[in-house]
């Protein structure tokens, strides 16, 4: 309650005029305005933040997405195989990521995928303060703005790690936080064959799954094209993440599935 109180504080001058319930009605609107706004963008159940894992969703979608943060030998080969299948994803990038390769950052969003934030220096983000953690998303935002002209609004952490403080903070500035229920293990480089068993025959893979997958992992380019007919075959649509979750009204449960908000 006290950082509420201090968020919709008075200014003097209307302070010293404001009769006892003139104070309270202002209060209420700030409260209920306040509480609109979080209810909106907010990751929390009951007792903690969550990212969003995957999605409940009676739709037969599902994302696929990549990580980005060393090499980029096989990007360009990854964006034609996903031209061949009109398939849209995502790339969360990190800061250095996008500085060493602007032209392929360039090329994801001239394709129509989704641009992702992945921090700036890919750390251990649970350790950091919330102003540091600010720092880690903005930098990057800065960086894929100026190359792009877009506005990220999607924050995968880095090693899957998280606090409530992280999520606070990228929910404050505007991002939804994304997780994944399927992971291809193609950093494991244990061969394209393997990626491509290994989601499709996923015991958490169904309507509203979310895919980790990375751009430079040594197999990842061999399995793709696999890997895209095996789930249109099984009968899914593959949309990047912005058009496969919830942006406002939503509310979470305790294994991070993601809802529309009953009313």
């Amino acid at each position: 309650m006290k950082h509420l109180i201090h968020r919709f504080r008075l200014p003097v001058s209307v302070r010293s005029v404001c009769t006892p319930a003139l104070c309270l009605l202002l209060a209420v609107a700030g409260l209920l305005a306040f509480r609109g706004r979080s209810e909106s963008v907010s990751a929390r159940t009951e007792n903690r933040c969550l990212p969003i894992y995957c999605v409940n969703t009676d739709k037969p979608k599902v994302s696929v997405s990549f990580d980005a943060a060393w090499g980029n030998e096989d990007t360009a080969t990854l964006l034609s195989i996903l031209s061949d299948h009109n398939v849209k994803t995502t790339f969360f990038m990190t800061g250095g990521w996008v500085e060493s390769y602007p032209d392929d950052v360039r090329a994801i969003a001239a394709a129509g995928h989704d641009l992702g934030n992945h921090s700036e220096n890919h750390k251990q983000m649970s350790t950091l303060s919330a102003a540091e953690c600010r720092e880690e998303l903005q930098q990057v935002h800065d960086k894929v703005k100026e190359l792009t002209g877009r506005d990220m609004t999607l924050f995968r952490p880095p090693y899957g790690d998280y606090n409530d403080t992280l999520i606070e903070t990228a929910n404050d500035m505007g991002y939804h936080v994304i997780q994944w229920d399927v992971d291809s293990l193609d950093w494991k480089d244990y061969g394209a064959e393997a990626i491509v068993s290994k989601v499709l025959d996923h015991p958490h893979l169904g309507n509203g799954s979310i895919i980790l997958m990375h751009n430079g992992a040594k197999y990842t380019k061999d399995a793709l094209d696999e890997l895209l007919t095996g789930l249109t075959e099984k009968g899914y649509e593959i949309v990047p993440i912005s058009q496969l979750i919830y942006t406002e009204n939503y509310e979470m449960d305790h294994e991070g599935r993601q809802s529309v908000k009953e009313q």
